[in-house]
């Protein structure tokens, strides 16, 4: 059976964890909070109806009976509007994801609230490491799966109506997720992890209910299986600047193409920033002569690491 994640001490923060689990495993390992959402007017079907009919979010949606390993290009939108699909969300299995929804103001001012605590906790300046902040609201029908994936985000999964179970994986253990799919996944293809049914035991059990959730570090393999409700979720998070690990992954990539091994990022720290200055410089040339906005400069290291990894 896979492990179970134990439930987080109530503190009375926005996010209610201990500081001491809060800053030893941020952006490492997976752990669960709680929060005060749950009963949040922001969160009601109609006002989150209010979506679908303005600019303020980024609408995806997708409809049909969805399988744990199937890559997101292959499931389809179904025969039913995205209001349609919203308004029969019970029966019409589908899954529908609001990206930024903080171009809403109202929303905006949550994110800035919980992004506040999760730096304030770190105790550490991570707004200097921040290049993308976002909220993203998930509404889904029973029992309906997410796709096994891995994220560039570093995020918060807060539960708000419903239950599910997120099924998360150790995103160090090369078994499961091996250097060539890293390296494809930070190049060309979001689909590159690969789900390996004989390793799903390695999988920590996390069971989502209003009022909890669980942080999910940047790479770490997952999956979803919602209940037998419809389900609301929020995940709030950030992309950090486009670290040198991103382009040694990239780097990396391009040797094996070429017929060589590289060495895995954090092996070597010489050929760690050859390859990812050469990659940074590859980017920002590749750019000047599209005509679009430089990268940002290979970012600083802090302590304990780069934001994104050990």
């Amino acid at each position: 059976m896979p492990a179970t994640i134990d439930q987080p001490t109530r503190t009375g923060n926005l996010l209610e964890i201990d500081d001491a689990t809060f800053r030893a495993k941020f952006n490492r390992e997976c752990f669960m909070v709680s929060h005060q959402l749950a009963s949040h007017p922001l969160f009601e079907f109609d006002r989150i109806c209010k979506l679908l009919t303005t600019e303020k979010s980024q609408l995806f949606w997708d409809m049909g009976d969805v399988k744990v390993n199937q890559r997101w290009d292959e499931i389809k939108r179904g025969s039913l509007s995205v209001h349609e699909a919203f308004k029969r969300i019970e029966d019409s299995d589908a899954w529908m994801l609001f990206r930024s929804i903080q171009r809403d103001p109202e929303y905006r001012a949550l994110l800035e609230d919980y992004l506040a605590e999760v730096e304030e906790r770190c105790g550490l300046d991570y707004k200097r490491y921040f290049k993308v902040k976002d909220a993203i609201l998930f509404v889904a029908s029973p029992r309906r799966i997410s796709t096994y994936h891995i994220d560039r985000e570093c995020s918060f999964l807060l539960q708000i109506r419903g239950d599910k179970i997120i099924y998360v994986f150790d995103r160090n253990d090369r078994t499961v997720l091996p250097e060539q799919e890293l390296e494809r996944f930070w190049t060309s293809d979001n689909n590159a992890a690969k789900y390996k049914e004989d390793l799903q035991h390695r999988a920590q059990e996390c069971r989502l209910v209003p009022g909890n959730g669980v942080h999910l570090p940047v790479g770490a393999p997952h999956w979803v299986k919602n209940g037998d409700n419809v389900s609301i979720s929020l995940n709030i998070n950030v992309h950090f600047h486009d670290l040198d690990g991103g382009n040694i992954y990239r780097a990396n990539h391009f040797l094996r193409r070429l017929g060589l091994n590289p060495t895995p990022p954090g092996r070597s720290k010489a050929k760690d920033i050859i390859k990812g200055r050469a990659m940074h410089g590859f980017i920002a040339t590749r750019r000047l002569l599209q005509g679009k906005p430089l990268p940002n400069s290979p970012a600083r290291t802090i302590k304990g690491g780069t934001p994104w990894r050990e």
